[in-house]
C-alpha cells in the first residue's frame, strides 16, 4: 500500500450527503468552531449556511494549483473522515491511489496493513 497521494477522491466522493459527524463532533464545533458548524443543517453536513442547499463539495477541501488536495479542518475533521477508509473494498471502489497490485491480490493482507495504518484513527475494537 502507497502513501497517500492526497488525490482527494474520498472528499469528492463523500462530499454530497452521506456524511455523518458524531455528537461530540457537533457539539465541538457549536461550541468551539462556528466556522464548522454553520454548514451543519439538522445534524447533516455541508449545507451552505445562507441558502440551506445541500454543497456538492465539502466547503473545507482545497485544492492546490497541482491538483493535491488537503483537508482545511484536518485535526477536526467529521467522524466519517477520521475512519475512513474502512476497508479495501471501499478503497477499491473509490477508485484509491493508495492501493497498489499486491493490495488487490491479496485483500486479506492489505487489510491487515489498511487496520494498522489507520489505527491511530479509529476506535478500538470491543
Amino acid at each position: 500500500m502507497k502513501q497517500c497521494t492526497q488525490c482527494g477522491k474520498c472528499c469528492i466522493n463523500y462530499s454530497e450527503g452521506g456524511l455523518t459527524a458524531s455528537q461530540e463532533d457537533l457539539a465541538f464545533w457549536e461550541a468551539e468552531r462556528p466556522d464548522i458548524f454553520q454548514y451543519v443543517n439538522n445534524n447533516e453536513l455541508w449545507f451552505d449556511p445562507n441558502t440551506g442547499q445541500q454543497l456538492n463539495l465539502c466547503p473545507f477541501l482545497i485544492k492546490s494549483e497541482d491538483n493535491i488536495y488537503s483537508c482545511g479542518i484536518y485535526h477536526d475533521r467529521p467522524e466519517d473522515c477520521r475512519f475512513y477508509p474502512v476497508t479495501i473494498d471501499q478503497m477499491f471502489l473509490d477508485e484509491c491511489e493508495m492501493l497498489e497490485p499486491d493490495d488487490l491480490n491479496n485483500t486479506k493482507q492489505a487489510q491487515i496493513k489498511l487496520d494498522i495504518l489507520m489505527e491511530d484513527s479509529r476506535p478500538p475494537c470491543a
